[in-house]
Formats: C-alpha cells, sequence, structure tokens
C-alpha cells in the first residue's frame, strides 16, 4: 500500500509542483518551456505531463523507500534534496544523452539550475502529500 501512496504522490507532486513552478518560471520568462505539455511522446503517444507524472511517480517509491526513517526536519530535507538532486542528475547524465542532447545540457548554467528548482519543488511536494494522505 505505501507503494502505491508514494507512486499517487509522486505524480500528483509533478503535475501541481513541478508544473506549478515551472508555470511561473514560464510567466516569468526565465524559461522557454510551458508547463503542462500535451503533445505525444514515444513509445506509446501518451502526453508528455502525463509521462513526467509517471516517473514522477516511480521516483517517489524510490526515495520513499530511502527516506521511510526520516523524521522532523530531516524528513522535508531529504526529501527536497534528494528531489532535487536525484532526478536532475539522471535527467543529465542519462536522458538528454539518450534524447540526443549534450550531457548536463551542455554545462547550461540556466537548464541545470533550473531542472534542481523544479525537482525540489517536486521532493518537498512529494513530502507534502505524503505527510497529508491517510495512513
Amino acid at each position: 500500500m505505501q507503494f502505491l501512496k508514494s507512486f499517487a504522490a509522486g505524480f500528483a507532486s509533478t503535475l501541481a509542483f513541478h508544473q506549478g513552478l515551472l508555470w511561473l518560471l514560464h510567466r516569468l520568462g526565465s524559461s522557454p518551456r510551458a508547463p503542462w505539455n500535451f503533445a505525444p511522446v514515444p513509445p506509446f503517444g501518451v502526453p508528455a505531463v502525463v509521462s513526467l507524472a509517471f516517473f514522477g511517480g516511480l521516483w517517489a517509491i524510490a526515495l520513499a523507500w530511502l527516506i521511510q526513517e526520516a523524521r522532523g526536519s530531516r524528513y522535508w530535507l531529504l526529501w527536497t534534496l534528494l528531489g532535487a538532486l536525484g532526478p536532475s542528475v539522471v535527467a543529465w547524465m542519462l536522458v538528454m544523452p539518450a534524447k540526443g542532447m549534450a550531457m548536463a545540457a551542455g554545462g547550461d548554467p540556466k537548464i541545470m539550475i533550473g531542472a534542481l528548482l523544479l525537482n525540489a519543488a517536486w521532493g518537498a511536494g512529494c513530502a507534502l502529500l505524503l505527510r497529508l494522505l491517510p495512513r
């Protein structure tokens, strides 16, 4: 049951916190990427935001397992830091090159800082949603 709860928190956090911050950054002109992208992505043609939220759910399962013993401020800090670092590093080192992009966005600080901020928001959102969901 904890897996399902973690997946749901990660999925919802992607839609609300990650994409919510992306909306704000896009509105401020700090990101060229628009939030809630419904363009289909291979191989199944699901909307990009649904694919992203699915992987957000998988990441939440992994992090919830790693952080399960954390309490108090350590809980919030770990979710935010590991949420920022884990998905960002994997995106920079594996996903971007697999998609034909430069590793680590070619060192572009705007993209790298943006990824850390978006994924930190996602991690903090997961922490909050997991606390709000019934046990």
